[in-house]
């Protein structure tokens, strides 16, 4: 019997480059409408790679988004208030403790989940609105600011997952420290990320994906500069494909500007310039590693999976 009753679902995802709210109407496992989707970038996993621990100031950035988005749910009346908690929590020596505030004193339902889910959620979100007959293998690549997950599939279903140290705000911690970045900086970075793919995906994977879709931060900056969106249009963004030489073209442009000129840049958030150079480096590797000329650009990630779900619990 169908559930005739939509459900009201406020998810707020606690990224390590950037923390979102979508609030939508679920009903019969599909989302019939979404009416609220932010994202402000609060940098919570800023020096997590060196010192293991969450930062007071990045917790407290992260804690005024929260705010915000707990009156967004409020004012919506959402029946769930969901958080998924990721990478740099997940690495973090004070992860818990962070997860146990954001429950507490913002009223979400927080859980820092394994990279397994997270690419599980993320997998379910991207593909949501395919054709569940279409058994063509795809590669989700949803690139973060601690890790990338890789997740391979078809007809709606996960056959493979990963979730690997490459993220924008890792890499460029550890790889990039001119201004604009050098070559030799940026080839470093490519060459890691590369070699952490490789490992982490067994060759037959690799040789079987057919098609990709990127998600996330990085994936959707890339389709707003490819197209100078001046605002950020999500219509245009989604579904939009990226060439693998138009991903040539951006990082040479983007690595030759200092940071202050690439917060200037059309169709780039002023808040993704110290990372993007590392994302579309990172891109550029997940699509060679799987032997891909082009990936298809989705809008829908983690929240709209998470949202689907509802109930959410590592396995």
């Amino acid at each position: 019997m169908k559930d005739l009753t939509p459900l009201r679902i406020a998810v707020a995802d606690i990224g390590t480059n950037s923390t979102r709210l979508l609030v939508a109407d679920v009903q019969d496992g599909r989302v019939t409408r979404e009416l609220v989707k932010r994202s402000e970038v609060t940098r919570l996993g800023e020096g997590v790679d060196a010192t293991g621990r969450l930062g007071d100031m990045p917790m407290e950035r992260v804690f005024g988004v929260l705010e915000l988005y707990r009156r967004t749910a409020d004012e919506l009346e959402a029946d769930a208030r969901i958080g998924v908690l990721t990478s740099a929590v997940r690495d973090a020596a004070n992860g818990a403790e962070f997860t146990t505030a954001v429950r507490e004193r913002f009223g979400f339902d927080a859980r820092t989940i394994s990279g397994d889910l997270e690419a599980e959620l993320t997998f379910s979100g991207a593909t949501s609105e395919r054709d569940p007959a279409d058994r063509t293998a795809l590669v989700v690549i949803d690139i973060g600011g601690g890790s990338t997950e890789l997740v391979e599939g078809a007809g709606g279903t996960t056959e493979f997952h990963v979730s690997t140290q490459a993220g924008v705000v890792r890499q460029t911690e550890r790889h990039l420290h001119s201004d604009p970045p050098s070559a030799h900086e940026i080839h470093a970075l490519g060459t890691e990320v590369r070699g952490i793919f490789v490992d982490a995906v067994p060759e037959a994977v690799l040789d079987k994906v057919e098609a990709g879709i990127a998600v996330a931060g990085t994936a959707t900056s890339c389709a707003a500069i490819a197209q100078s969106l001046e605002p950020y249009d999500p219509a245009k963004v989604h579904g939009y494909v990226l060439e693998r030489s138009e991903l040539d073209v951006l990082l040479e442009r983007l690595a030759a500007l200092p940071l202050a000129d690439r917060r200037e840049v059309r169709g780039l958030h002023p808040d993704r310039a110290p990372t993007i150079v590392a994302g579309v480096t990172i891109l550029q590797q997940a699509l060679d590693a799987f032997a891909l000329e082009r990936v298809e650009v989705s809008e829908h990630d983690i929240l709209r999976g998470a949202a689907l779900k509802r109930n959410i619990s590592n396995h």
